[in-house]
């Protein structure tokens, strides 16, 4: 039986976010309301760390999706997002396949840092979440790494830290490249949510391991 002394040290995103993973998640849907709009793409990057014990921006991964029989899709969400639901190289998947394709890089990083559960963080992350949560309801998936109700929101976030809170203002005045033309593309934003997290964080002052100090 392993020695505790000689056990690996707990990775730092488990000791700062008490055990959970922050998962970027960004979804294209067909709408706003998650019963009757159809989820059409969604991607995922979760957080890493390096060396320096700063937070970065893992691997995203993402799919597009085909639209759940009965359910709708509003032509402006698709002027907006310019997905093109016909398009030969769409490559959509089921969304019980594209949740599995998704979920699969989020259990190998839970793996990865010790951490129990992914939370969800989001630009307006309960949209996010509350259209991953139908998806996984009506497709049946039994797996979900997700905290069901528990996000991180970078609206909230970059309100406190620079006063904005629109994602392509925010992600400016973090000092991050914007590039208008990109936006509304799923693994797009979230890279650029996942890239605005991780500043945020990383300026913000934690704990030190062990500690029964609050985070500030």
């Amino acid at each position: 039986m392993p020695n505790a002394a000689n056990s690996p040290a707990p990775s730092l995103l488990t000791t700062r976010f008490r055990g959970f993973l922050p998962v970027v998640v960004d979804v294209e849907t067909g709408g706003f309301d998650w019963n009757r709009h159809a989820l059409l793409e969604i991607a995922v990057a979760p957080i890493d760390v390096d060396e320096n014990g700063l937070l970065v921006v893992g691997e995203v991964t993402s799919s597009h999706v085909v639209p759940a029989p009965g359910l709708e899709i509003d032509p402006k969400s698709l002027e907006v997002t310019g997905i093109d639901i016909d398009h030969p190289f769409r490559d959509a998947k089921s969304e019980r396949v594209a949740l599995e394709t998704v979920f699969a890089p989020v259990r190998v990083a839970l793996k990865k840092h010790g951490c129990q559960r992914a939370i969800l963080v989001g630009h307006n992350a309960h949209f996010d979440l509350n259209f991953l949560n139908a998806a996984i309801a009506r497709s049946g998936h039994k797996r979900n790494p997700f905290h069901p109700f528990s996000v991180f929101d970078t609206v909230t976030l970059a309100g406190v830290a620079y006063g904005q809170t629109v994602l392509a203002r925010a992600a400016q005045a973090a000092g991050l490249a914007w590039n208008a033309e990109d936006q509304h593309s799923a693994v797009y934003d979230t890279e650029r949510t996942a890239q605005l997290f991780c500043k945020i964080v990383n300026a913000w002052p934690s704990p030190l391991p062990g500690s029964d100090a609050p985070t500030p």
